[in-house]
């Protein structure tokens, strides 16, 4: 390959597949050096490709659109399969780069990797550099006043907020200087990330476009129509009120700094109530990223080894039927239809469905966190692990244990006409309100004249709430009293 006037340098995409506030290529570019963009799908035993199968499909058409961007700039993405580092050195060598820039991922594998690889370029006289822009912190300075990390939500909101307003975020270079010769890439199709037979992902395309342009359009409707009374409507799965922005936030198509900027200057407008209310859900990814970064096992150990001790029952019924959204709990199989359906979920659903899993069912929370990982098109190392430990009790700052959800009154208390139900549990579309969370007490002429017969066209419950409540309880008391 031929190689260009003044030595390139590769810039190096992972988790900010964008061109909009992405500070390694900002810094590239005001390098003047010739770019060479580069995304390298890695061996899934490191962790930082795509999470799960949902996110894969995610992947392919992020990367698709990230090309489509560089085209418009006279580049084009180059793909590559195999051991970061290995390949790395072998561009370097094609090319004739003395430069890769790369922005910060913060997961346990990641960081590791690229530890590794900072200090062999380093060693190869390699100008190696890594940015921020992925986190509105770094986990590794935003501390305590005893300089030890943040175990409470609360204390590290005040943190963040009181440290003041993020740097505002860096607009994308109308024009870049990317390299004249490009080593060969790999097919995008030849990875096989979008499903075929069956093509599960099929309704995906109906609630998401991938990629950059359409995170910001996202972006622009959420802030002009949704965020006021966020705050207000947001635990509502059948109304239009969340910002949609989590799978974008997922693979970096848009940064936290550019979300954060959206709701600057609002005030006019917007009550300051749904501002910070919107604003403390990005901190929560902060801080799920914070504890990630402090304690690597998050995904996998309990975070309070006091639950190391916890009896599950594991039972593999009970978990096939609340993964396939057969429960007989509406609120409950509407919510892993709608994963199934769209590759999402809505957040005050999540925390349902994973309550009733690990509390009415007694299956361990890891079930639930590796399942959410596969079939999420949000999928995060850090957001899926911290939120199922925080409903299982075992987290940092976690609900507590006892605190266990009562799926029919969170049905009837966040779906109060049964919207959302009828839009993912067909079967039930002809009950009325008043039943529709709790069809098992409706008087059988009423299931008759809506087509339903229990335990056939919908199930009975699995478990009574009552009964399995008591029972967790005990199980948690058992915990408690060993300890």
């Amino acid at each position: 390959m031929a190689k260009d006037a003044a030595p390139p340098v590769i810039l190096w995409f992972r988790k900010d597949l964008r061109l909009d506030d992405n500070h390694a290529l900002d810094a590239a570019h005001r390098s003047g050096r010739p770019i060479i963009p580069l995304y390298i799908r890695e061996p899934e035993a490191t962790g930082t490709g795509p999470l799960g199968a949902a996110q894969a499909w995610w992947l392919h058409h992020s990367l698709e659109a990230l090309d489509r961007s560089l085209h418009k700039r006279q580049g084009r993405l180059v793909l590559a399969s195999g051991e970061a580092l290995q390949l790395l050195c072998a561009f370097i060598r094609e090319s004739g780069a003395e430069a890769v820039f790369w922005n910060r991922r913060y997961d346990p594998s990641g960081t590791s990797i690229d530890i590794r690889i900072k200090r062999e370029l380093e060693k190869q006289a390699i100008d190696a550099r890594s940015f921020g822009g992925q986190l509105l912190h770094e986990p590794s300075r935003l501390m305590t006043g005893n300089r030890t990390p943040y175990r409470v939500y609360t204390p590290f909101w005040r943190a963040l907020d009181g440290s003041g307003e993020p740097q505002p975020p860096l607009d994308a270079p109308a024009k870049l200087r990317l390299a004249s010769q490009f080593p060969a890439s790999e097919r995008l199709e030849s990875w096989k990330l979008l499903p075929t037979k069956p093509d599960w992902a099929g309704d995906f395309v109906d609630l998401w476009t991938p990629g950059e342009d359409a995170a910001h359009e996202k972006l622009r409707a959420f802030v002009e129509d949704a965020l006021e009374s966020y705050k207000e409507n947001r635990d509502y799965p059948a109304r239009p009120a969340t910002s949609m922005l989590s799978p974008h936030l997922a693979l970096g198509e848009i940064s936290p700094a550019r979300i954060w900027d959206a709701t600057r200057g609002l005030s006019q407008r917007v009550p300051a109530a749904d501002i910070v209310h919107f604003r403390k859900e990005i901190a929560w990814r902060e801080f799920s990223y914070h504890l990630l970064f402090h304690f690597p096992r998050l995904a996998s150990a309990n975070w309070n080894d006091r639950f190391d001790g916890f009896e599950w029952r594991n039972n593999s019924g009970d978990f096939e039927a609340w993964r396939c959204g057969l429960t007989g709990y509406p609120i409950v199989d509407a919510g892993m239809r709608q994963l199934w359906h769209h590759g999402w979920m809505h957040n005050r659903v999540r925390m349902i469905v994973a309550s009733f899993l690990i509390k009415d069912l007694m299956v361990d929370w890891r079930r639930g966190e590796a399942w959410f990982r596969d079939t999420l098109v949000d999928a995060d190392p850090a957001n899926n692990a911290a939120s199922w430990q925080w409903v299982a009790g075992s987290g940092a700052d976690a609900s507590p244990f006892f605190r266990i959800f009562n799926p029919v009154l969170q049905g009837e208390k966040f779906d109060p006409d049964g919207d959302y139900v009828r839009t993912y549990v067909p079967e039930l579309r002809g009950l009325e309100a008043k039943y529709i969370h709790r069809p098992f007490e409706a008087p059988k002429s009423m299931l008759d004249e809506a087509g339903i017969t229990l335990g056939q066209t919908y199930p009975k419950p699995i478990v009574d709430h009552a009964s399995a409540r008591n029972r967790a309880l005990a199980a948690y008391n058992a915990t408690r009293d060993a300890a």
